[in-house]
């Protein structure tokens, strides 16, 4: 019975995984249930059964091995499945550049499977996305070492690495790109854009000729050499990578046409003049190929051919219209130029781009300007008025466009412009200062009023321009018979600018025609007379002012000056009036005849001439 005991106590042991020794006491042969030694037979039945329990053990613990490992294989396909997921809405955050969820979700797949190369190269790329450049090259650089049979593992790290100006570490991994990944020969060439990237010419160069012998020539890696010739000074070098573009490409005219400016750039004009017309005969509509030949003349001092081939470059629709604008903005530096040839020269360049690109806003703006600079103001502000047809939103035009309105007296255009680029630029001070102009002309003061006291508002940070609006609306608030806010618009627009020769004599004139402030009136009007000692119009007024303080003889003195060459009605019909005042009234009736076919006289002449007496 003790022998079944001890042997169902180890079954039990064994399954549980442990091991239990029977204790036998230390130099007894015996077991210790009996004293008596066993019999062979019994011994063969203990063995038998041993051997038994043994096997049943062996095979319980396999069973319960085989059960662990089933186990522990379905938590690893669970964790599987649970990364899969994660990586992918990873990738859909990035996708929608919230990289912060893309990196949290990103990070819990990572932490279940540390090495999965696609995930530390998605956790890479959501860190550069949002500038974590640390951590991306770090989980960059284990995404290759995972995996290091994939290019774009590489091309990323490279990316962080040269964005950072790492450009050393940047070329080590393009060169271990090359040598590790198979077919990656293409990557020879981002290999030597960094060489150059870094002024390494030698190296670059090496990487080429290793490109070009596993490609062949190709025109990229002919340019390239062409490119780091050319900054080792190595012209002739240089020329033989271009005439090995123009051979394997003998159709291609831009190849011709780069190396006809080179010719022409290092002064090598003979060539430059051969190649170039070479490209004309490929395309006759080359326009660079004129622009060439007419550097080569220039160069050669051959004024009339440089022209010319400058008229045909811009007249070809070919020419990018940037390229026509830069041109064109080289002549504006000259003009106006004392030579006209030079003048006329640039306005046929300017029409020649006109007909080259007749729906382009740029081609009418550079013309208008090469006109004012001309002093051909119409034509100018009809190329300014065809460029905002094309164009409405370059302040720079309206102004140009409103201004000249304003110089060539067109006001139904300087209203009609000014209103039109009110829309588009309602808070532009000088807009609402044109217009209020403009309906002040067309005899609208109330509405002349309204603009400038909008656009008074807009300038208040503008010392010169609240000034200016202050004169205008001196002259609109006169009109409108207000005149205490006249005079104050007056009194502070000379407060900001004193000499401001206008407001002081339409000030004086407004003064003396009411008759108020004539001190005042005389001291103003007499600063202008002597700054324009022969300007009729300021000597009428200031005579005008002495006669309103009755002193007649000091006011015909002053229009003694001008009287007799004077076509200016208003002025003679004044020289009438003082005639009278100083009792000379057949001489007074015969200025004022003289006014009447003069023309813009007062409502008080044909009553004057009628009565021969006057009034006022």
């Amino acid at each position: 019975m003790m022998r079944r005991v001890v042997l169902s106590v180890v079954l039990w042991a064994g399954l549980l995984g442990g091991v239990v020794v029977a204790q036998v006491p230390e130099g007894s042969n015996v077991p210790a249930a009996s004293e008596k030694p066993l019999t062979r037979r019994q011994q063969k039945a203990l063995e038998k059964e041993q051997h038994e329990l043994e096997k049943k053990l062996a095979e319980a613990r396999a069973k319960r091995a085989a059960l662990r490992a089933q186990m522990s294989s379905l938590m690893t396909e669970r964790e599987r499945e649970r990364s899969e997921a994660l990586f992918v809405d990873g990738v859909k955050y990035s996708l929608l550049e919230d990289y912060n969820k893309a990196l949290e979700s990103l990070l819990k797949a990572y932490a279940i499977d540390p090495d999965n190369a696609a995930i530390n190269y998605k956790i890479a790329e959501a860190n550069m996305l949002s500038g974590n450049m640390r951590d991306a090259a770090n989980y960059a650089e284990s995404a290759t070492r995972i995996d290091p049979k994939n290019a774009y593992y590489y091309l990323l790290l490279a990316q962080i690495q040269a964005s950072q100006k790492q450009y050393d570490s940047a070329i080590k991994t393009y060169a271990t790109l090359i040598k590790e990944v198979p077919n990656s020969g293409s990557y020879l060439f981002n290999l030597a854009d960094l060489y150059l990237a870094q002024s390494k010419l030698p190296e670059a160069l090496t990487t080429l000729d290793q490109a070009e012998k596993e490609f062949g020539q190709v025109d990229e890696i002919s340019f390239k050499k062409q490119q780091i010739y050319l900054k080792q000074n190595k012209l002739d070098q240089a020329l033989v990578e271009g005439e090995k573009l123009i051979k394997a490409n003998p159709n291609e005219v831009r190849y011709v046409l780069a190396q006809a400016e080179l010719y022409a750039n290092n002064n090598r004009l003979p060539d430059a003049l051969r190649v170039a017309q070479q490209a004309l005969r490929l395309d006759p509509s080359a326009a660079q190929a004129h622009l060439i030949l007419a550097d080569v003349y220039r160069q050669q001092n051959l004024a009339t051919e440089s022209a010319q081939e400058l008229r045909l470059a811009l007249s070809s629709p070919s020419l990018d219209i940037d390229v026509a604008v830069r041109i064109l903005i080289g002549y504006l530096k000259q003009l106006p130029s004392p030579q006209e040839s030079i003048n006329q020269l640039a306005r046929d360049l300017a029409a020649a781009t006109v007909t080259a690109h007749p729906r382009e806003a740029k081609a009418y703006a550079i013309s208008g300007d090469v006109l004012v600079q001309t002093d051909r103001k119409a034509e100018a502000r009809n190329a300014y008025s065809r460029a905002l047809r094309y164009d409405n939103s370059k302040f720079e035009v309206w102004q140009q466009v409103i201004g000249l309105d304003g110089e060539l007296n067109q006001t139904d255009s300087l209203l009609l412009h000014s209103n039109r680029a009110l829309e588009i630029f309602p808070n532009q001070a000088q807009f609402w200062f044109y217009n209020g102009i403009a309906y002040q002309l067309k005899k609208q003061p109330a509405r002349a009023a309204k603009s400038l006291e909008h656009g008074r508002k807009l300038a208040a940070n503008n010392a010169s321009l609240l000034a200016q609006f202050d004169a205008q609306l001196g002259e609109a608030y006169h009109e409108l018979h207000e005149d205490d806010k006249s005079d104050a618009s007056y009194e502070a627009s000379l407060a900001s600018d004193p000499s401001n020769v206008l407001v002081l004599n339409n000030y004086s004139y407004y003064l003396s025609l009411r008759g108020v402030k004539l001190d005042k009136a005389k001291t103003m009007a007499g600063k202008v007379v002597k700054q324009f000692p022969e300007n009729e119009t300021y000597l009428d007024t200031y005579a005008w002012v002495l006669y309103k303080q009755k002193d007649y003889a000091g006011a015909k003195d002053v229009l003694d000056k001008i009287i007799t060459k004077s076509t200016d009605g208003s002025i003679i019909e004044h020289y009438g009036d003082i005639l009278y005042q100083l009792g000379d009234k057949e001489k007074a009736a015969a200025e004022w005849q003289r006014a009447r076919k003069a023309g813009g006289t007062s409502e008080m002449l044909e009553r004057k001439l009628k009565e021969h007496k006057l009034y006022e």
